[in-house]
């Protein structure tokens, strides 16, 4: 189920009264529906924003440090928009982080960024976004067509990605010299740097193909139930491989942000990204066994994240702390999410 969904009331019968508990029941579906999850992150997010402003005073609402929280989110919020689709087919995948490390080191490489000197910055993107594509193509062509758990097989390119990351780089970090790409994606527009531009531009991309296409469509439908998915008609094997194909797309995207906001290309990049990517999208409300995908919820997830990093940051608190509110976050995220299914089963039963 995805966020646009909407609940629609029964009329009252003839004689004019609603049947009793009839509007109970309306609200219930409402408060219990996607547009709660939404407002009660963003009520979360505004009870974070007051905390770091009553703690590090108006330093926290500047213009800068905004813009430095929606930077800071904006490469984990590309990788999440991603990992969103995957999940909510009822997969996962772990190697987004280190195929964000390959994919940075490959387009820093010196001949890579000397193609690109002699034609155009494009070049590395180019470079980045296919190397990302095909390392998702190799996931979901073993997942699909190999019928390896998709936890194994992500968690055996997490550790292959990294490793072909080192022998390319030399486990050195590699220098971005190419003027224009930084020059460009370094850039401001409007006043916001170009990062958060693409990182709402894929967030709306993401929301238009899970919510208003026959792709997005087909994914929830998997998430859902693949082996009705498969009696409908839906071709589950090739759809997935797309899905883990999609997720490269965006891993790779994301390393050509670290790229620019680094100014190198290293294996280390993306470390610990899949873990984190995971939580935005559980806590945005994506169901973690599949069937309900959210991006806007992702978004948000990924904003309060990063806000509290910010939070923390500024109040000069130790990560470790950090790191703990951080996984209760995700814990109660679960245990809401196991409540509101729970409810979910009881009411179809009740039908």
């Amino acid at each position: 189920m995805s966020e646009n969904n909407t609940t629609t009331l029964e009329p009252p019968p003839s004689g004019g009264e609603a049947p009793a508990g009839a509007g109970r029941r309306g609200w219930r579906q409402i408060l219990g529906g996607s547009g709660a999850r939404s407002l009660g992150l963003v009520i979360a997010l505004a009870l974070l924003v007051a905390v770091g402003a009553a703690t590090s005073g108006s330093q926290f609402l500047s213009m800068s440090n905004l813009l430095t929280i929606l930077s800071y989110g904006s490469v984990l919020g590309v990788v999440s928009i991603g990992m969103t689709f995957v999940i909510t087919a009822g997969g996962i995948d772990l190697s987004v982080g280190s195929v964000m490390g390959l994919t940075s080191v490959v387009a820093s490489l010196s001949a890579v960024q000397l193609a690109a000197a002699n034609s155009s910055w494009l070049v590395m993107v180019a470079v980045a976004l296919a190397v990302g594509a095909f390392v998702g193509l190799i996931n979901g062509t073993i997942i699909a067509y190999g019928n390896v758990v998709a936890f194994i097989a992500t968690l055996a390119m997490l550790v292959a990605a990294r490793g072909v990351a080192e022998l390319i780089s030399g486990r050195r970090t590699l220098i971005v010299t190419e003027r224009d790409f930084l020059a460009i994606m370094r850039s401001n527009v409007l006043g916001v740097p170009l990062l958060i531009w693409i990182f709402a531009v894929v967030a709306a991309i993401g929301w238009f193909l899970l919510n208003r296409t026959t792709f997005g469509r087909r994914t929830v439908a998997i998430g859902g139930n693949l082996e009705a998915a498969r009696l409908a008609g839906i071709k589950v094997k090739r759809h997935v491989v797309w899905l883990y194909v999609l997720s490269g797309l965006t891993a790779g995207i994301a390393g050509v942000m670290m790229m620019a906001r680094t100014t190198s290309g290293s294996s280390t990049h993306g470390l610990y990204y899949e873990l984190d990517a995971i939580a935005a999208v559980v806590v945005g409300g994506t169901l973690l066994i599949g069937g309900r995908g959210t991006i806007v919820g992702t978004v948000l997830g990924v904003l309060l994240f990063s806000t509290l990093t910010n939070v923390f940051t500024q109040n000069n608190l130790d990560t470790s702390v950090q790191a703990v509110t951080k996984g209760a976050i995700i814990v109660l995220a679960v245990l809401l999410q196991q409540k509101f299914a729970v409810r979910g089963t009881r009411r179809k039963g009740a039908l």
